[in-house]
């Protein structure tokens, strides 16, 4: 039997110990800084360690015997699988460079480059007057190595630039924050599946936000995209030329674009799946599974054969969302029709605030009308 580590525990990466759980072979352990997390229970071993460390992280890899690390939905996690299988030799997609640079923002933009189609200005700073002489108002700031839209806010003059900027370095490890050019037109999701370089499956989606919260908080993914043909084959030649730009040869790709005066922007981009469990509406509207296809790739070897038989069907993935602190009922929420549906709470719980605004507390996939 082979042991498998999956780093964190919580909801983006449920999918995951379930799938390799439900697999023949496998023995599925798991680490998080957290032993409240819900795969701290599914999992065969748990151990409570931070991510981000991965010397202790290493040593559990040698005790254990454990032959691959991963993770899903986890831009914390991903540095440290690529380090340690790096290290030891272990099978990983990309090396361990790759999700230091898509995990820091002000990396991910100097990676690809000043002049570089589809990448947007940008400016960092350790403080204030570091920020002398920025004068593209909007714009947004944000620390450059957070994740899920915390710390992220929109910028309309140089006032609420200093307004917001100590609130903003607190989200930051590295006690850094970027300010970019706000881009204000439609956002799109694209996942995408490499395989020697080549971009074996991708898929453009609508990436509809809260448009009262600051930060682009996720609230629905529709497909298809409904922006017009020649918009969407710009934003998948930007995703092809941004993965040679950063040598994304292998595996999972997450990109989230936006459209300035019709011109697709690169507003992040991740090596793994993403943390919003789209590989069910993916799965559900042409028939690719992205998660069976990352694990048998990693664990096996097999190289994902993508059907993309892509349906006529208008599909929905929400998430059920509530205000941090409030007593979470399931009555609330229309979840008719659904394919698949997930709760993150139970009748009772208190909502844990995460970004402060508006909280994922589960989420439905269903057929939308035309």
């Amino acid at each position: 039997m082979k042991g498998v580590l999956i780093l964190g525990a919580g909801n983006a990466q449920i999918d995951a110990i379930e799938y390799l759980i439900a697999k023949d072979g496998y023995e599925v352990h798991v680490c998080s800084w957290s032993a409240e997390d819900k795969g701290a229970k599914l999992a065969d071993k748990f151990v409570q360690i931070n991510i981000t460390d991965a010397d202790k992280i290493q040593e559990y890899v040698h005790k254990n015997n454990i032959d691959y690390i991963y993770s899903i939905g986890s831009d914390l996690a991903m540095p440290t699988v690529a380090k340690i299988s790096a290290r030891l030799g272990l099978p990983c997609f990309v090396s361990p460079e790759l999700p230091m640079i898509c995990n820091n923002k002000h990396l991910l933009r100097d990676a690809l480059g000043e002049g570089f189609e589809g990448n947007i200005r940008h400016i960092t700073a350790r403080n204030l007057p570091d920020l002398k002489g920025w004068n593209h108002y909007p714009c947004v700031i944000k620390p450059v190595d957070s994740q899920g839209q915390r710390g992220v806010y929109e910028v309309r003059s140089a006032n609420e630039l200093e307004k917001y900027f100590d609130v903003s370095m607190s989200f930051s490890r590295s006690k850094k924050v970027i300010v970019e050019e706000y881009v204000d037109g439609q956002e799109f999701s694209v996942n995408s599946f490499f395989c020697h370089g080549e971009m074996k499956f991708s898929l453009v989606s609508d990436r509809i936000v809260f448009d009262e919260y600051p930060g682009g908080i996720i609230k629905e993914h529709h497909v298809p995209s409904l922006i017009d043909q020649d918009v969407k084959t710009k934003i998948l030649d930007l995703v092809k030329r941004s993965a040679e730009r950063l040598n994304i040869r292998e595996g999972p790709a997450y990109y989230q674009i936006k459209l300035l005066k019709n011109a697709p922007k690169i507003i992040e981009i991740t090596p793994r799946l993403d943390g919003c469990h789209m590989w069910k509406l993916i799965r559900h509207y042409c028939n690719d599974d992205l998660l069976a296809s990352t694990f048998e790739y990693l664990l096996e070897g097999t190289e994902p054969i993508f059907k993309s038989d892509f349906s006529d069907k208008n599909l929905l993935l929400e998430f059920l969302c509530e205000k941090p602190q409030t007593i979470f009922s399931k009555s609330k929420y229309n979840v008719d029709g659904a394919l698949e549906l997930v709760w993150y709470y139970q009748d009772g719980d208190e909502v844990v605030s995460l970004n402060g605004h508006m909280e994922k507390c589960g989420y439905v996939v269903r057929e939308i009308a035309k």
